[in-house]
């Protein structure tokens, strides 16, 4: 018993699953906006370069972002092009669509769509039990998902520290000073 005690043997198992990149705004144990996040993907136009196509969808990303979210030219992107056929000098035929990363985190050229009037309630309810399962009054869950308005969920993560205005035109700055500020709301 003494020497099983010296070795701490953890196993972490992970599973993969297939779906959507799903974050649920939770606050004040309320969901305030749903959006699906989509990976840096370029459009072909039969003419231009994907590294091209990939500096000029960066340089639209930064304008729109106050410079926070650009694809970047690195070994990721690389690999991710390599795996889908292709390279930076390869021509993208005109009107393919080709994600150039895999993650979907938006300082890296993801993109989001708001999906707060579709969400399922069953994603709803998940969401508000999470929240409150981990007492944070606001926070960002993550969720791997079919669709939006479909039940079947897988949870990735919580956030404690959510973007809030990643989530136009959803009202969630405005929901978060009220949590911060509850006796300035208008009495009813």
């Amino acid at each position: 018993i003494e020497a099983a005690r010296q070795f701490d043997s953890r196993v972490l198992l992970e599973s993969f699953h297939e779906g959507l990149d799903l974050r649920i705004l939770v606050i004040g144990f309320e969901v305030v906006a749903a959006a699906i996040r989509r990976p840096a993907e370029v459009i072909g136009d039969g003419q231009h370069s994907i590294r091209a196509l990939i500096e000029a969808q960066s340089r639209r990303r930064q304008a729109a972002t106050d410079g926070e979210s650009k694809i970047p030219l690195d070994a990721e992107t690389e690999r991710t092009l390599h795996a889908a056929g292709y390279d930076y000098a390869s021509i993208l035929p005109s009107g393919v669509q080709l994600a150039v990363r895999r993650t979907a985190n938006l300082h890296t050229g993801g993109c989001l769509e708001d999906v707060t009037g579709i969400l399922h309630p069953t994603l709803v309810d998940a969401a508000v039990r999470a929240a409150r399962a981990l007492d944070i009054p606001m926070v960002g869950l993550d969720l791997m998902v079919p669709a939006a308005d479909q039940p079947e969920y897988v949870f990735i993560e919580a956030n404690e520290r959510a973007g809030l205005a990643n989530h136009e035109p959803q009202p969630a700055a405005e929901r978060f000073v009220d949590l911060l500020f509850p006796h300035s709301q208008p009495s009813a």
